[in-house]
């Protein structure tokens, strides 16, 4: 096996075709990711166009194309540009190569292997606000370059184990989304009473909703409570399943209390060192909230929150302005406030198990309702009315524990399966890394001076040479 080392610079050509913007011409244009490559980003009037100097991708006279961003490469912006993309045009900061004396399929594996990026690592970038790696530095780079033969079998040989890898990862996928639909079935089943037995010697959940109906009655009498106007008992089409029979279905409101934390809704000014005013958008995927994302705002907005309501463990909060649904729990402590498009949710803990009413408005039945009774504008919205009268199966108060308690286990046994498939896709991903990185090793590094002359490629030295058109 014959290997060399060689600059960038000896397999691939620099070339412009220069273009100068039109306002009445539609053109194309192109975006470079280190997920998808080069791609089509879209059409746009040459009249929206602010910078005019472009330049065309021209596949016609250089059909392998390599293309980057300077500010971008350094995390993996980089490819070869797909026929879709010809006619494109670009800014100066898109540079355009053709690729010659090299097999461009060979060239893939080089620009998203380990040695590739840990040679892009070693660029000194230019530039405070965005580092920016000039092509003048890429072009210096040095590959392993075996001979034409050579870069055939590797890339058959690649080939056959990314088929294999995304094989595995294919399946891997599957088996996260089985783990989620698990996650889904096991709820759907807690809150039909299917998950755990029911014990006859539970006190019926009907008798939780008598003691509270006398309670309110009490401090109404007591003038300790304003009259509220009663809550329409629950149809029978808006029951979406059976329950037991010592359960009873029940407005979320009798069981909680559905506070809105900002009945203005006037966003408060801005406080630069001030306390976190959460938003729906502050919610990262694992259900965290992620305070240094908020916006911050002043001590006199919390002391005006505190004077509505307190905070307590067990409290969670319930998008109803964009981001519906999706209950997130509030973690002490609670030196922050709630945003106007949140909703508030305090559990009456003498009647209901906070993780239980948490568990329910996670689940698939919660969702249905969410999706069937939200309002239809240009964005999703579920008030507090909607919120308030939410249908819910409420089981005795001990048969809420103990579904809440097997909920647990059985959550955490999918949280561990989760990460487990997570961890073997990570390791999947790196044995191919390891396989790209190991197979561009050379194994026989004679120094190019030391080749035979039949085994060096045709025409390695075009220097730095670009070749430049002008077109308008």
């Amino acid at each position: 096996m014959s290997w060399e080392k060689v600059k960038l610079s000896k397999v691939l050509k620099q070339y412009r075709f220069e273009h100068l913007v039109q306002d009445d011409i539609d053109y194309k244009q192109v975006t470079i990711s280190k997920y998808d490559g080069v791609c089509l980003r879209g059409t746009k009037k040459g009249k929206e166009i602010g910078r005019k100097r472009q330049f065309i991708i021209n596949l016609i006279e250089h059909p392998d194309t390599l293309m980057f961003v300077r500010q971008g490469v350094e995390d993996g912006s980089i490819g070869i540009a797909p026929v879709e993309v010809n006619g494109c045009i670009v800014t100066e900061n898109m540079p355009m190569f053709s690729i010659i004396n090299i097999e461009k399929d060979y060239l893939k594996l080089i620009i998203k292997s380990p040695y590739f990026k840990d040679e892009i690592a070693k660029i000194q970038t230019t530039g405070s606000a965005q580092k920016s790696i000039h092509e003048r530095q890429l072009l210096e780079i040095e590959i392993p370059l075996p001979s034409i033969k050579e870069q055939k079998e590797l890339i058959r040989l690649f080939s056959n184990i990314e088929n294999q890898n995304y094989t595995l990862s294919i399946e891997l996928s599957h088996q996260l989304s089985l783990v989620k639909k698990l996650r889904q079935q096991l709820l759907q089943d807690a809150v039909q009473g299917k998950l755990v037995e029911q014990n006859p010697k539970d006190e019926p959940a009907s008798e939780l909703l008598k003691k509270i109906k006398e309670e309110k009655e009490k401090l109404i009498r007591e003038k300790n409570l304003k009259k509220e106007k009663e809550l329409p008992p629950i149809k029978k089409e808006e029951i979406p399943f059976k329950i037991p029979e010592n359960w009873v279905w029940c407005r979320g409101e009798i069981i909680a209390n559905y506070i809105d934390p900002q009945p203005s809704h006037r966003t408060p000014p801005e406080s630069q060192d001030g306390i976190p005013y959460v938003a729906m958008s502050d919610i990262k995927k694992n259900g965290c909230i992620d305070f240094g994302s908020a916006r911050k705002v002043s001590d006199v907005t919390l002391l005006e929150h505190q004077n509505r309501y307190k905070l307590e463990v067990g409290d969670f909060i319930f998008g109803k302005i964009g981001t519906i649904g999706k209950p997130v729990k509030l973690p002490p402590p609670y030196n922050y406030t709630l945003s106007a498009n949140i909703i508030l949710i305090q559990p009456r803990r003498e009647v209901i198990d906070q993780d239980y009413l948490f568990y329910f408005l996670s689940s698939p039945a919660a969702e249905k309702n969410l999706i069937e009774n939200k309002s239809t504008m240009s964005y999703p919205v579920f008030g507090m009315g909607k919120a308030r009268n939410m249908p819910i199966p409420l089981p005795p108060l001990k048969e809420q524990k103990r579904i809440v308690q097997k909920l647990d286990e059985l959550m955490q046994n999918c949280s561990e399966l989760e990460e487990s498939i997570k961890q073997s896709a990570a390791q999947n991903e790196r044995l191919l890394q390891q396989v790209l990185r190991e197979a561009l090793q050379p194994k026989d590094k004679l120094p190019p001076s030391e080749l035979p002359p039949s085994e060096l490629p045709p025409s390695l030295d075009g220097g730095e040479e670009i070749i430049y058109s002008h077109r308008l």
